[in-house]
């Protein structure tokens, strides 16, 4: 081996690489759009979507919109609290984790079967007309 392979090429420290990464995601546009598409609450469905006694998932958002009765919805993390597997199932005012089949109350996120011991956190999302939207 020659001594060229003991001696590294010499890089950019890591104060301008972290520097150049945080200035570039935060100029682009997408950034800025999505920043202000949250500012401005992105609309998740329109309240016909979301079935009564049932609800959606939005994976994108981690979000699980419910309607428990009719014109009252209610927004949850779609993470379920034993191990973050996303929900999935949505029916007869339960929200059903896929991996370990622990069930959470569409009203209000409490666990109504286990292995998971705390509730759905609450999301944030306003009715608007028929739109809904994340707060």
């Amino acid at each position: 081996m020659t001594s060229e392979s003991l001696h590294p090429v010499s890089a950019p420290a890591r104060r301008t690489v972290v520097q150049d990464n945080s200035s570039a995601s935060g100029g682009g546009t997408a950034g800025g759009d999505s920043a202000a598409a949250g500012s401005d609450g992105t609309v998740l469905a329109k309240t016909a979507d979301i079935p009564e006694g049932g609800g959606k998932v939005f994976a994108d958002q981690g979000v699980v919109v419910t309607q428990p009765t009719a014109g009252t919805y209610k927004a949850f993390s779609s993470k379920c609290t034993h191990q973050g597997c996303a929900v999935k199932g949505i029916a007869d005012g339960v929200i059903t984790c896929p991996c370990h089949n622990s069930q959470f109350s569409a009203t209000d996120g409490s666990v109504k079967k286990g292995p998971a011991t705390q509730a759905l956190a609450a999301a944030k999302i306003t009715v608007d007309g028929d739109s809904i939207k994340l707060a």
